[in-house]
C-alpha cells in the first residue's frame, strides 16, 4: 500500500506568531543515574532536531528534584544558538494534593527554578507554565477540585506568576468552572481509543484522532490549548507489579498521520507535545535509551526509536512555521514489531490487551526529493515495488515469519537510499510477548 502528499499545501497560520512551538515530555523518574553530561546529551540532541523543550514530568521522591536541578545546570551549557526551554508537569498520581500543607511541594519547585532565564514562559502573559499528569481528584483542603487549584494558584503567583496548563481527565465542559485555568492539555489525544475489539477494519485504517475537538469549544481565544502527539503505545506489566498490560491502537503510520491533522489546525493548537522522551516503560520514547528504566527492559532493550526524532524534526518545522521544509534528501524511515501477533511464548505475562488490533505489517515514510521506485522485502525471494513521487509517501508490506524488512529507493537505476536495519528479525516463537517496535532509518543504517 502506498499513500503520497506533497508538502505544497496550504497551511492554517497560528493564532499569534509566537505560539506553535513543540515540547517533549521526559520523564524525570527514569533518571536517577544521569550525570550533568547525560542531561545536556539529551537537551543538546533535542535542540539540534529542532525541539522547543522539554516538559519534566516530576513525582514526589526528592531525589527527582535533585536531578531536575542537574537539568537546568546542563542547559546553562547549551549553545545561544539552540533555544531551548524548560517546564515542569507535576505527576498527581504520585504527588499528594489532598490537604493545604501539600502546596508546599510546588511552592519549593516554583522557588527553585521558574527564575531561571530557560524555564519557558508563555510569550503573552509572561506566567511561568506549568502542567500536570492528572490532578483532578485534588482540592488542597479546600473542599473542591475547583477551589483547590485556584488555592495553590494564588500561593504560586505570590512567588511568579503563573500560567496552568494542566492535564485533567474530566468532562471538557467544566473548564469553565475551574478559574485556576490558563489552558487544557488533551493527554489521550494521540491515540485513537475509542477503537476497541471487533473494529471494522475500515475503522482500525485511518483511524479518528478528533478528540481535541471536545476540548477547544470550551476554551476562549485567550487560553491555551496543547495537543498531544504520540508515536505509539505498549505497556506489559503483570500483576505482580504495575499490572498495566495493552496496547493502543498505532498502526497505519499513526505518528506520521497525527502530526499532519495537527499541522492542518494549528490555527486552533498552541502547543504540541510529545508522548514521550523517555517513558520506556510504555514503548513510545523517541530519545535513546539510557537512565533507568522502570523493569521495561524485555521489550525496550534493541528497539531503538531514535528515527522517529528525526522524522519528527520534519513535522515539528511544518507545525512551528506553518511551511513543511523543502526535502532535500532522500530519506526512509521504517517500523515494525518483533513477531507475528499471533504467536506463542511462555511469558508468564499474557499477550496484552487489544492485540487482536495490531497487523503483522511494517510501516514505512519515504522522503522524496523526486519520483522513485521503492523495493520492499522480508526476504530476496520476497519483494515488492512501489512509485514514490516527491514529498512524503506512506508505504506498508506485510512482514513474513523468519524474515526482516527492507526498503531501497532507486531512481534512475541508481540506490539513492536504503535501509536495512541490522538484528532484526520477525521472529516466529518470541522469548516474551513484544508488541513494541525497531525503529530505523536509512540515515542509521
Amino acid at each position: 500500500m502506498t499513500e503520497s502528499r506533497s508538502p505544497k499545501q496550504n497551511i492554517p497560520r497560528a493564532r499569534n506568531s509566537s505560539r506553535n512551538v513543540v515540547f517533549a515530555h521526559y520523564m524525570v523518574g527514569n533518571t536517577y543515574p544521569n550525570t550533568i553530561e547525560d542531561w545536556y546529551d539529551d537537551i543538546f540532541l533535542a535542540a539540534s532536531q529542532g525541539l522547543n523543550g522539554f516538559v519534566l514530568n516530576v513525582g514526589c521522591e526528592e531525589w527527582q528534584k535533585e536531578r531536575s536541578a542537574d537539568c537546568f545546570k546542563a542547559i546553562q551549557r547549551l549553545p545561544q544558538a539552540l533555544d531551548f526551554s524548560l517546564f515542569f508537569s507535576f505527576d498527581m498520581s504520585s504527588i499528594p494534593g489532598h490537604c493545604a500543607e501539600d502546596i508546599q511541594f510546588f511552592q519549593n519547585y516554583i522557588s527553585s527554578f521558574c527564575n531561571y532565564r530557560w524555564y519557558y514562559r508563555h510569550p503573552e502573559t509572561r506566567g511561568a507554565v506549568i502542567s500536570t499528569f492528572c490532578g483532578e481528584n485534588c482540592t488542597f483542603g479546600q473542599g473542591s477540585m475547583e477551589k483547590g487549584w485556584a488555592y495553590l494558584k494564588a500561593k504560586l503567583t505570590r512567588i511568579s506568576q503563573i500560567h496552568f496548563v494542566p492535564s485533567f481527565f474530566i468532562d471538557p465542559a467544566r473548564y469553565k468552572h475551574i478559574h485556576a485555568l490558563d489552558g487544557v492539555f488533551n493527554w489521550n489525544g494521540g491515540w485513537p481509543l475509542h477503537l476497541k475489539l471487533g473494529s471494522p477494519h475500515s475503522e482500525l485504517r485511518n483511524a479518528k484522532l478528533d478528540s481535541d475537538l471536545t476540548h477547544i469549544p470550551h476554551l476562549n481565544n485567550e487560553q491555551t490549548f496543547m495537543a498531544a502527539v504520540s508515536p505509539w503505545f505498549f505497556t506489559h506489566y503483570g500483576p505482580d507489579t504495575w499490572n498495566k498490560n495493552w496496547i493502543y491502537c498505532c498502526d497505519d503510520w499513526l505518528f506520521v498521520r497525527r502530526w499532519e491533522q495537527l499541522i492542518a489546525m494549528r490555527d486552533r493548537v498552541d502547543m504540541v507535545q510529545i508522548i514521550s522522551w523517555n517513558d520506556y516503560g510504555e514503548s513510545h520514547y523517541i530519545g535513546p535509551i539510557k537512565g533507568a528504566q522502570p523493569n521495561s527492559q524485555a521489550w525496550v532493550d534493541g528497539y531503538p526509536h531514535t528515527a522517529w526524532l528525526y522524522l519528527n524534526s520534519y513535522f515539528a518545522t511544518a507545525f512551528q512555521t506553518g511551511q513543511y521544509p523543502a526535502i532535500t534528501k532522500d530519506q526512509i524511515f521504517m517500523w515494525a514489531r518483533p513477531h507475528p501477533k499471533a504467536a506463542e511464548s511462555a511469558d508468564h505475562v499474557p499477550r496484552p490487551h487489544n492485540w487482536q488490533i495490531t497487523e503483522d505489517v511494517a510501516w514505512v515514510i519515504i522522503l522524496a526529493t523526486k519520483p522513485a521506485t521503492v523495493v520492499t522485502s522480508t526476504s530476496n525471494e520476497d519483494k515488492r515495488a512501489h512509485k514514490v513521487f516527491a514529498g512524503l509517501n506512506k508505504v506498508s508490506f506485510p512482514l513474513r515469519p523468519g524474515g526482516g524488512m527492507k526498503a531501497v529507493m532507486v531512481r534512475d537505476e541508481l540506490v539513492v537510499a536504503e535501509c536495512t536495519p541490522i538484528g532484526y528479525r520477525f521472529e516466529e516463537r518470541p522469548g516474551v510477548y513484544n508488541f513494541n517496535v525497531h525503529v530505523s532509518s536509512s540515515d542509521q543504517d
